[in-house]
């Protein structure tokens, strides 16, 4: 991407320098930088969005991957953020929205703290509001059928990768988000109360959680097979089923393959590993566990995102419309 920006609705550039100075950081590289490893790849593709739409309504040339981190964002004025705006408020939905819009502050705010921007023009750029609506949360609950399914699955074999498997998948069960699964180490887990310690989790915010018994039993038989070598506590598994032992933590990405597997070889219907956190929040909530409990167990930053996984709402207004009565009947 060049150091230019094409006019946003007739709008001309403020007369700034396009270029970065000699031996000045990126201010996208910057604030990506200081993001959690789970969430880099989130705002990543969240600048690519701010791109692309910002092309869309300049006229220009669709923009590749990864465009976002070399983007001359100081160059943008109020006449560009708000036009950007009104384009993402017609085409994504308002949480995609509102996300890129968070990105575009964040970043803009490194333009000026890198002495690209002046305060006002910051000011003016990052002066936007959040696209006003909501969405149904996306994804599913899975069934305790489902899990069952893919629990006797796991449990069916006596390989290596079944041990692993089966454990991945139970503290799926407690909440954890695939890259904090893939990131845990032995010495994050206590068997002895179940408790397991988050470090690398999404804003740095550790958290401790706890595993329910049956989950506390597939850890324990995975880690009689691993043996307590120090690591990574998901390690990989050769072809040959032999473990390898490496200090290198498997990818977020390798805990959906380890679900997708099982998922076909169950039966059990396309879910991710998402599902299976939204399904915890649900689960506690109808035990009636208190929303804040909820919160801290998943990590959540504010408790409006925990009760959006709040299935209780539904089942009251179903009851209710329930009662009702249309006099419908075909002769």
């Amino acid at each position: 991407m060049a150091d230019t920006l094409v006019p946003v609705a007739g709008t001309e550039l403020a007369p700034v320098g396009s270029g970065l100075p000699v031996g000045s950081p990126h201010p996208a590289a910057v604030y990506v930088a200081g993001l959690g490893e789970g969430s880099r790849r989130a705002i990543a593709r969240s600048l690519d969005l701010l791109v692309e739409v910002f092309m869309e309504v300049a006229g220009g040339p669709a923009p590749g991957r990864g465009v976002g981190l070399s983007f001359p964002w100081w160059n943008l004025r109020y006449s560009h953020t708000s036009a950007m705006r009104s384009r993402l408020q017609a085409r994504v939905a308002p949480a995609t929205a509102n996300k890129a819009l968070s990105a575009l502050r964040r970043v803009l705010k490194e333009c000026w703290r890198l002495g690209l921007m002046s305060v006002e023009d910051y000011q003016r750029a990052a002066d936007l509001p959040n696209v006003a609506g909501a969405v149904l949360p996306s994804g599913r609950d899975i069934s305790h059928g489902e899990i069952s399914a893919l629990m006797a699955d796991c449990t069916a074999g006596e390989r290596n990768l079944d041990y692993r498997d089966g454990a991945v998948l139970a503290v799926m069960l407690a909440g954890l988000r695939r890259s904090e699964v893939a990131s845990l180490s032995l010495e994050d887990v206590s068997l002895d109360d179940g408790r397991l310690v988050v470090r690398r989790a999404k804003r740095n915010k550790q958290r401790a959680v706890y595993l329910p018994m049956g989950a506390v039993a597939a850890v324990r038989d995975w880690l009689e097979r691993r043996r307590d070598m120090p690591g990574p506590l998901f390690l990989p598994i050769n072809k040959g089923d032999r473990i390898l032992y490496q200090n290198k933590f498997l990818s977020a990405q390798a805990i959906q393959v380890i679900l997708e597997r099982r998922r076909e070889s169950a039966g059990v219907a396309p879910c991710s590993p998402h599902d299976f956190r939204r399904t915890f929040v649900g689960d506690l909530l109808d035990a009636g566990v208190d929303l804040a409990t909820v919160q801290g167990l998943v990590g959540h930053a504010s408790p409006t995102t925990t009760a959006r996984y709040d299935r209780r709402p539904d089942a009251v207004k179903a009851a209710a419309v329930a009662k009702l009565h249309v006099p419908y009947s075909r002769r």
